[in-house]
């Protein structure tokens, strides 16, 4: 065996030995509030969140009713660009929506 096939091995058993951690995965949360409109929820689930038109009405229902609704599941960087995001929007709007985060 060469040098650099020991090197290899030893390279694939230290890595399979640590194992790789998987990331910490976040949801990203709307909250209910009394001013913001419906369709704008729906229009921000869709635009944000990739959601369809069918998606989006199920999560703001659930917005409403429940006081609170997922948006998704992401891990820390990307859950902390969609609110910022989703805050950023809601405020341009004159809409006191409120979206936030939580470890899963």
């Amino acid at each position: 065996m060469s040098q650099h096939d020991s090197d290899s091995d030893t390279l694939l058993h230290t890595h399979s030995r640590n194992g790789l951690q998987e990331p910490s995965m976040f949801k990203v949360i709307l909250l209910n509030d009394d001013f913001t409109p419906m369709d704008f929820v729906v229009d921000t689930l869709m635009r944000f969140f990739n959601k369809t038109m069918d998606e989006a009405t199920q999560i703001m229902l659930n917005i409403h009713y429940k006081g609170s609704g997922i948006c998704g599941l992401y891990t820390r960087d990307i859950a902390e660009t969609k609110v910022m995001q989703v805050n950023r929007h809601s405020r341009t709007h004159q809409h006191p929506l409120q979206c936030r985060m939580e470890k899963n």
